[in-house]
């Protein structure tokens, strides 16, 4: 009984002390350093030996300028414990506190010398100088215990000093040092090296780590500083000079073809077709494996299909694969992609469906079910059949809900219903997958709720709503000549209402596809005067300096729209590449 009593009683008194501690640390963030005085006092007595009680109170004394009870209290715990030497640090930076550096000095000095008695002492000196903002006497310490003892490493201590200081170029070389010890370093520098370089690659810091990069690979060559290249490039969306170096690293060890394949979808993904084609045709060079090569031909077709309009071509590339490879479970993503290629390329839907159809029969898993069920949803939208496609998108969504598959098949939920009219259970789907693990998905749904929710405040009835996503429909449908009049009967019987620079863009990019540029542009001046501060301001400047310049032939028109962007959107994710064809367009040397 004795026994239980006796845990009982230490079970409250650690909680009791426990709680002391939140309280005591609660005060002192709240600001309220006299009640933290008086616990953390408490405390340090109590337990001498924790070091954290005794920062917090030295801390907590100096933030009330008691600076004569912190030299008592650091005297003291010198006396009691003299291998603390560290608190040589705080008596030091105690009277630098009341601006007496010719008294701190000597302090700081004596804690420097502890180390070439004990060099083992170089990481609590050099953290405690680093703590307090001595960053001088910090790198001092770490350098000098690294110097002392050969095993000691001290250099990311070290870079984050630097980089403290702004001493970007001696931040990187000393990462880059941690690097030519250890390569295992290597996935931490890369954490590091982003929290300081852009996408931008005129940036100061990115060519500053470019150019130590360069310097490295050409006086020592190895694998570590192609592959930190090759990840600056591909920050920088320079995805053409990171193949550079991916090829000269499966030169160097041709195993694997994975950082290739990943570079190539990264492109894809970026638009950059001519990186990812000749990414995609060197991987078909250089593998025996089925899948690689299945997955190379998939994105080459795609990048066909994006870029060239002979369908005839195409066609015939999909039937030479089917040819090749066969129509089975492993063709199956090049099956869907071929029936996507003739319902919305080839306006062939029946026949893509009877494809689907087929594949689906295959003894294939759940996921490819889902991908070619959402497929064949696609296409009976496509076909205007509502009802059929709802129900392969919620048997996708119920039977994957937790996979990024079945997010996808709510998203097309949501989609689907807005087409129809049926905005609240849109939003209803939408709410759900603000959240998607999917940022591409995510940013789609938020996009979709921003536009209905904004565009239905002023308008009871949602007519003008409705009769866009109608608009929306037959854009998704390839109807784009039907989609441009419904926009022009919003733009005729709406002006002023929040669809309206919806429908201007829209309409737009509809003229775009169907090469009327000059309408394309009358559409982006428009959205511009009728608000320059509209969230699609900065859009309309972009497209249309890229209309200036690549189909209007008007390369002073398409710098000036670009300077703009540079100049009046500076948060615009536009920013870096109008920057850089502004610079590119003004004659800069960019190289």
């Amino acid at each position: 009984m004795r026994i239980i009593i006796f845990f009982f009683l230490c079970f409250f008194s650690l909680q009791f002390y426990a709680q002391e501690q939140q309280l005591a640390y609660q005060y002192y963030r709240n600001g309220d350093y006299e009640k933290a005085i008086s616990i953390y006092k408490k405390l340090h007595e109590q337990n001498p030996i924790n070091t954290n009680y005794l920062n917090y109170l030295i801390n907590s004394y100096q933030q009330t300028e008691a600076y004569e009870e912190v030299t008592v209290l650091i005297d003291a715990n010198l006396k009691k414990y003299p291998k603390k030497q560290y608190l040589l640090i705080e008596l030091g930076y105690n009277y630098q506190l009341q601006h007496s550096i010719e008294k701190a000095t000597p302090y700081y000095d004596e804690a420097l010398k502890t180390i070439e008695k004990t060099p083992s002492l170089g990481y609590i000196i050099g953290k405690t100088f680093q703590d307090n903002h001595l960053l001088d006497y910090a790198l001092q310490a770490y350098e000098k215990a690294m110097e002392l003892n050969l095993a000691a490493n001290y250099n990311f201590q070290i870079a984050r000093i630097y980089g403290e200081k702004g001493d970007i170029e001696n931040m990187f070389k000393t990462y880059l040092n941690l690097i030519d010890a250890n390569e295992q370093y290597e996935p931490s520098v890369k954490n590091y090296l982003g929290q300081f370089i852009t996408d931008d690659n005129e940036d100061e810091n990115n060519l500053k780590l470019k150019r130590l990069l360069l310097v490295r690979n050409q006086n020592n060559p190895t694998d570590s500083w192609n592959r930190l290249l090759s990840w600056l490039f591909t920050q920088q969306k320079e995805y053409n000079k990171a193949l550079i170096q991916e090829k000269a690293l499966y030169k160097r060890n041709p195993e694997s073809l994975t950082s290739i394949i990943n570079l190539g979808k990264i492109a894809f993904n970026d638009k950059d077709y001519s990186t990812s084609e000749s990414s995609f045709k060197y991987i078909l060079e250089n593998t025996n494996e089925l899948e690689t090569e299945l997955l190379s031909n998939l994105f080459l077709l795609q990048i066909n299909i994006n870029t060239s309009n002979d369908y005839p071509l195409i066609e015939s590339h999909f039937n030479e694969l089917f040819s090749k490879y066969g129509k089975n479970k492993n063709t199956i993503n090049i099956q869907a992609e071929y029936a996507d290629f003739l319902a919305f390329k080839k306006n062939e839907p029946i026949k893509a469906i009877i494809e689907l159809k087929k594949s689906l029969k295959l003894p294939i898993n759940d996921f490819q079910e889902g991908n070619l069920k959402i497929k064949l949803a696609d296409i009976l939208v496509f076909t205007n059949k509502f009802s059929s496609a709802l129900i392969n998108y919620t048997q996708v969504q119920l039977k994957l809900k937790n996979h990024l598959i079945g997010h996808k098949a709510r998203f097309k939920i949501a989609q689907t219903s807005y087409f129809k009219g049926d905005f609240k259970w849109a939003q209803t789907q939408l709410k759900v997958l603000k959240n998607s693990t999917s940022q591409l998905i995510s940013n789609d749904a938020l996009d979709l709720n921003l536009l209905i929710t904004d565009n239905a405040v002023k308008d009871s009835l949602k007519l003008a709503l409705k009769t866009y996503a109608k608009a929306d429909l037959l854009a998704f449908q390839n109807k784009n000549n039907l989609a441009i009049d419904v926009l022009s009967e919003i733009l005729a019987n709406y002006k002023g209402h929040p669809i309206e620079d919806e429908s201007l863009f829209k309409q737009a990019q509809l003229f775009e596809k169907e090469n009327q540029f000059e309408l394309a542009e009358s559409n982006y001046l428009k959205i511009i005067d009728l608000n320059k501060d509209d969230i699609l301001a900065d859009d309309s400047h972009y497209y249309l300096a890229e209309l200036y310049l690549n189909h209007l032939n008007n390369t002073e028109k398409a710098k000036e729209y670009y300077q703009k962007i540079v100049f009046d959107y500076p948060s615009s994710i536009y920013l870096v590449d109008a920057r850089k064809k502004f610079r590119m367009l003004r004659g800069d040397d960019i190289n």
